[in-house]
């Protein structure tokens, strides 16, 4: 079962990337800074839609032309939606490659809440990998040029808690998740406290507890509803199905699948709609097992 719970952890995360950041506000009777807004709204829309390649040449031409006139504000959001974007497409280097002129290869003196954005991202990269030390270490910078009070806390901690159950550290992954949860709850952010009761379901999972996994996910699934995420709408359905199968409910589980199935299929998701399927199977297979042992 803690496989199972970590596997679904590393599923989570490549839904989990950070939302399209909004174009730069930049003056409109600035030539330059105006078609890199244009471009920026063209990716955005594309993205929604799942055409990713649109979206990742929308993206680039969005942070070439904040990059010719040194918009600090556009180079950030156009990086950080571009990285996002490559993570969708698997494309790993490209997306860290996306942050350098936000982190290595930077040449202006970005915010600090802009750095520990493209910190965070580098962290969910590297954790989406399995690369557990430099997500760690991301993480760690996102945290100290963010400062306090910092509007990333509840993602930093989400992301530190997904850390701890990759680790099997459950007790550790429920505690990064309650206060991921009271950051988010402090600063509004409903897809960030989404995101903080779907890590506890998640480890609930770990733990074998199968009804506080239903709670936590189902508060989960009605933000990410509201927020029209699809993909995170999956995850939360993924992981009620785990909970019905732990508590026996497999009629229940079976149902959850099916509807999660449903949604990244729609949404384009092949990852998704792959991993909802194969669960499908094997709950399949195991009924057809357990019905050969009771004859």
């Amino acid at each position: 079962m803690r496989r199972l719970a970590v596997a679904l952890a590393c599923i989570l995360l490549a839904a989990c990337a950070q939302a399209p950041a909004p174009p730069a506000p930049v003056p409109s009777t600035a030539v330059q800074p105006t078609a890199a807004m244009e471009a920026n709204r063209r990716g955005e829309v594309s993205l929604r839609r799942g055409e990713l390649d649109s979206a990742a040449l929308n993206y680039r031409e969005a942070l070439r032309l904040s990059l010719a006139v040194e918009d600090a504000n556009g180079i950030a959001a156009n990086a950080v939606n571009l990285s996002i974007v490559y993570q969708r497409q698997g494309r790993y280097e490209d997306a860290r490659a996306a942050l350098a002129p936000l982190l290595e290869r930077a040449t202006l003196a970005h915010a600090p809440p802009h750095r520990a954005q493209a910190a965070l991202r580098r962290a969910v990269l590297d954790l989406e990998e399995r690369r557990a030390a430099g997500a760690a270490e991301w993480a760690g910078r996102a945290a100290a040029w963010c400062g306090e009070p910092c509007p990333l806390a509840g993602a930093i901690r989400n992301v530190q808690g997904q850390l701890a159950l990759e680790a099997g550290r459950i007790d550790d992954a429920s505690a990064a998740a309650r206060s991921a949860l009271a950051a988010s709850r402090a600063a509004g952010e409903s897809a960030e406290i989404a995101n903080a009761q779907r890590l506890l379901g998640m480890a609930a999972l770990a733990a074998g507890d199968g009804a506080a996994a239903r709670d936590a996910l189902g508060e989960a699934l009605t933000i990410d509803r509201e927020l029209g995420i699809s993909r995170r709408i999956a995850l939360d359905l993924i992981g009620l199905g785990r909970a019905s199968v732990l508590r026996g409910e497999r009629d229940a589980a079976r149902i959850y699948y099916e509807r999660a199935l449903a949604v990244s299929t729609a949404d384009r998701d092949a990852a998704g709609a792959s991993a909802a399927r194969s669960l499908i199977d094997t709950l399949t297979g195991s009924a057809g097992q357990q019905h050969k042992s009771e004859k």
